[in-house]
């Protein structure tokens, strides 16, 4: 909200992971067609931006492609600088291109995969009504702060310390007591 960033290693090896999934544009394998750096929107969720890559499998319950004979059916790769994370951001956003996909395309996506760059793998994942009400409810969330010009209050966490922002963020702010508290109290002594 605020067009703020500042590069780490972390962002900049992220950024590398990228250029490697994004390089190439199209390829062709049988019944196999990789798009790579692929545009996306939707008007009903607000929101557009880029897949690493799409890749669409012939199919006879697919969509048709314009320039491409038969019937094609997506699946959107996301590429992940890390491993695996205990929360499930990486799900919200890949669910959330599918989502994308499925309004551009007219179709239905019930899967994608993560790949993480540390262990070289892909992890699949499955689009249920539960990640796709909580993608539509986190859009909402973001869609109302920005509507009021609010920056979200930064939770701190374990992750803080290797974060990027953290210079901007401040998060250790968070665990000060306010200037009404500290006010408050000192008042009473």
């Amino acid at each position: 909200m605020e067009h703020q960033w500042a590069e780490n290693y972390r962002t900049v090896d992220g950024s590398i992971l990228h250029e490697k999934a994004h390089g190439g544009g199209t390829e062709s394998r049988g019944d196999l067609l990789i798009v790579r750096a692929m545009r996306i929107h939707s008007t009903v969720l607000g929101v557009s931006g880029e897949c690493d890559v799409v890749e669409f499998h012939r199919s006879e319950n697919g969509v048709a492609l314009q320039g491409r004979d038969g019937l094609w059916s997506p699946f959107p790769v996301e590429y992940k600088r890390g491993k695996p994370k205990p929360h499930d951001a990486d799900e919200l956003q890949l669910c959330a291109q599918a989502m994308c996909l499925e309004e551009m395309l007219c179709c239905q996506i019930s899967d994608g995969a993560l790949f993480y760059g540390e262990p070289r793998r892909r992890t699949p994942v499955e689009f249920t009504d539960e990640l796709r009400q909580r993608v539509r409810d986190s859009l909402a969330e973001m869609h109302d702060y920005l509507r009021r010009g609010c920056t979200p209050k930064v939770k701190p966490q374990k992750g803080c310390s290797a974060c990027s922002l953290k210079e901007l963020c401040l998060p250790k702010l968070m665990k000060a007591k306010s200037v009404s508290v500290y006010l408050k109290g000192a008042m009473e002594e």
